[in-house]
């Protein structure tokens, strides 16, 4: 099929125009893009400066008093407590194996009192020891705070915002142009 020298012209005319504005539209994509980063980056410097020190102030003013009582309540009470009962186990299983080896060695049954300092002595060797596990055993602190998640949720909005922008922007919907003279009706 052939095309006429004037429908040639016109289809040529068109593919200018289709590359034009393909330019332009490349044009304002890496541009909405430059922003779109550079508004990432000034919530970053927004999360530092203001959002995570008024976090910490908040935490600080708030959580803190009741995480160190919570700390001396379990460091205090606990587990010198925990010590005391597993220390206590501990030394009725230590007696009781002095007990079996000397019935298996022939041996007699030592008297209350050696039996009494015994227990006493393994019961403080038992809390010693599990109250030095206990000490070692605190944990570390991992991951990000409460400022932290606070400023990634803040930062996904604010990109999540740029991104609608720039999609309100770039999309083609007839019914967002406003006619030159509101008052003339349109023609069918």
């Amino acid at each position: 099929m052939s095309v006429s020298r004037k429908r040639k012209k016109e289809l040529e005319k068109l593919q200018k125009q289709a590359n034009q504005l393909w330019e332009t539209q490349q044009v304002l994509v890496g541009e909405a893009a430059s922003v779109a980063r550079e508004a990432s980056r000034q919530l970053g410097h927004f999360g530092r400066e203001q959002v995570k020190p008024q976090v910490q102030a908040g935490y600080e003013k708030y959580a803190a008093p009741y995480v160190d009582k919570g700390k001396k309540v379990v460091s205090g009470t606990v587990i010198p407590a925990a010590g005391a009962v597993v220390g206590s186990a501990l030394s009725v299983w230590d007696a009781a194996n002095d007990t079996r080896a000397h019935l298996a060695g022939g041996r007699a049954l030592p008297d209350k009192k050696t039996y009494s300092k015994k227990a006493d002595k393994y019961a403080r060797e038992a809390t010693r020891y599990l109250s030095a596990r206990l000490e070692r055993a605190e944990p570390q602190k991992k991951g990000i705070g409460a400022g932290g998640v606070i400023a990634i949720i803040l930062g996904v909005a604010a990109a999540v915002g740029v991104l609608y922008a720039a999609w309100q922007t770039l999309r083609a919907d007839d019914e967002l142009w406003v006619a030159d003279d509101p008052l003339r009706a349109p023609d069918a």
